[in-house]
């Protein structure tokens, strides 16, 4: 094959320890890589010309197979525990050493790339990948430098993805066969073992959730946002199955992100240049956007096609619950490039409450908002999941927990800050249950969530009264356009009330006993804000 992408002046590998450039492919076009996909026999297209792969022995992340490399930079600035695992910085030479060893006489493919929107803020990024599809997925998730930036292009940081490298746990100190590494001070990130592209997007994420707080005083978000029309910004947290995506595809709204943003003293940013989306029953009626973005150029990862067809059947789940779209932001119609938004007016917190106790929506008070972020609370359904029969408690602090290299209290009190700075509205959205809980009442209606968005983004709940939700103290609207009145507060939807002040003193426990981990570095004002459960006998 030859090279037909753009090299870098002086651009080299050997300086990680690769052996030479002969076998180096670089900065090729999305539809060389596409074409070395299927040449390989490693991919082929669906009807619509997107190109599907599949990732192999894994299909989603591996969290407790991430480690970072423990030294004078990140000893005493890592939350270490259960989500952070310390490597020395020996074991990870010696491992790269493999990994290079390992790529001798195979060809490498090279990306280079930017990211984060904001050019103030902006990191060059090179992706050298044993699969040219892999090296698609960089190209279109992250941000994508011109010609011109290419021939001059020098990179800060190197992710070595070599999925066919399997560590030998013993010999090298990893937990099994696959590994993603971080080490912040060669900055360099290893992925091995796994062939799952979702771990390049996220070790970019984690790296930037460690740099951008504690050196630039920006806060890393796990979060979509968009734009209006006059340029207010509005942010969405949410787990799984609370609605973010849906909520924030607004075709009234210009779209900045979808997954990872930046907050800095003047804008609202996204990290990527790219989506990947979920695409378990994609359907164009519930989801038009993502469904019109499957196209050439984008990558489905572990699809399986309706017999004798190239049609994909998006019910599939027979490889994976979590079947994946990745394409560039410029897919999306209604997009917004840069992705740069002003400071946002407005925050929506989304949870799924199962337990039908909380609020469909309520306004929180700063140490509330603060609370709430580290507490990062929603419940899995019964049938989302394998094994899932009732309704699970699910808290994930600052709604990612999975990428937070320092511990949660200084991404709330930097939000803290910065909410206070700017007088943003914070919202509690309750998409999960009204009128009893999971098996008894029902799911809130997308059409009412819809409405109170609206209102709270047109500042229509500014002029209407509140009051407050007993036990977690929230602020509710006792009225709100196109919402009927009578569902605004959860509790007036039980028809019995004492049931409902019961499972609402337990899901109060509940909130109280997750915080206790983070209790001793929140100040005084954050653990006011936790709900007042009265303990049970």
């Amino acid at each position: 094959m030859k090279q037909t992408g753009i090299k870098p002046d002086g651009a080299s590998l050997t300086e990680l320890g690769f052996s030479g450039n002969e076998n180096v492919q670089w900065n090729l076009s999305p539809a060389s890589l596409i074409e070395e996909t299927i040449r390989l026999g490693q991919g082929s297209l669906n009807d619509c010309g997107a190109l599907m792969v599949d990732t192999g022995e894994f299909t989603g992340r591996s969290p407790k197979d991430k480690f970072t490399v423990e030294d004078s930079i990140t000893k005493d600035t890592v939350w270490w525990g259960d989500v952070n695992f310390p490597f020395s910085p020996d074991k990870f030479k010696a491992l790269r050493k493999k990994m290079t060893e390992y790529a001798t006489g195979k060809t490498v493919y090279v990306h280079d790339a930017f990211v984060c929107a904001d050019p103030v803020y902006r990191l060059k990024v090179r992706v050298i990948t044993e699969t040219p599809w892999a090296n698609l997925f960089a190209s279109n998730l992250f941000l994508r430098p011109t010609a011109e930036e290419l021939k001059t292009f020098k990179p800060e940081w190197h992710i070595i993805c070599l999925p066919g490298y399997r560590a030998d746990a013993k010999q090298d100190g990893t937990r099994q066969h696959n590994f993603t590494m971080l080490n912040f001070t060669d900055k360099q990130i290893l992925i091995g073992g796994s062939y799952y592209t979702g771990e390049i997007k996220k070790s970019v994420f984690t790296l930037l959730n460690y740099t951008l707080p504690l050196q630039k005083g920006v806060l890393s978000m796990h979060c979509s946002a968009n734009i209006g029309k006059d340029g207010d910004t509005a942010i969405f947290f949410g787990l799984s199955g609370t609605g973010k995506t849906t909520l924030s595809a607004d075709p009234q709204r210009g779209l900045i992100g979808d997954d990872e943003h930046g907050w800095s003293d003047t804008s609202i940013f996204n990290f990527e240049g790219g989506c990947y989306a979920k695409c378990v029953n994609l359907t164009k009626e519930k989801e038009p956007q993502i469904y019109d973005a499957i196209r050439f150029g984008t990558i489905l990862e572990n699809v399986r096609c309706f017999d004798n067809t190239k049609k994909v059947d998006y019910d599939n789940i027979s490889v994976t619950e979590n079947t994946r779209a990745a394409y560039p932001i410029h897919y999306i119609d209604n997009a917004v490039e840069p992705s740069v938004g002003g400071i946002p007016k407005n925050i929506f917190f989304l949870t799924c409450d199962a337990y039908g106790v909380l609020p469909p929506i309520s306004k929180l008070t700063v140490p509330q908002a603060m609370y709430h972020f580290i507490s990062g609370y929603t419940a899995k359904i019964a049938g989302t999941e394998m094994g899932v029969t009732e309704p699970q408690l699910t808290f994930s602090a600052c709604f990612g927990k999975a990428f937070l290299p320092l511990h949660p209290i200084q991404y709330a009190e930097l939000l803290g800050k910065k909410l206070e700075k700017h007088s943003v509205n914070v919202w509690l959205v309750n998409t999960g249950w009204t009128g009893g809980p999971y098996g008894v009442g029902s799911r809130m209606k997308l059409s009412y969530t819809r409405a109170m968005i609206t209102a709270a983004l047109n500042g229509s709940l500014e002029k209407v009264k509140f009051e407050t939700l007993p036990v977690f103290n929230m602020q509710m609207p006792t009225s709100c356009p196109d919402v009927p009145a009578e569902i605004l507060n959860p509790r007036n939807t039980w028809q019995d009330k004492d049931a409902y002040d019961t499972k609402a003193n337990d899901l109060a426990q509940s909130f109280n006993k997750n915080f206790e981990q983070y209790a001793n570095r929140a100040n005084a004002e954050v653990l006011e804000a936790a709900p007042k459960a009265t303990v049970n006998a």
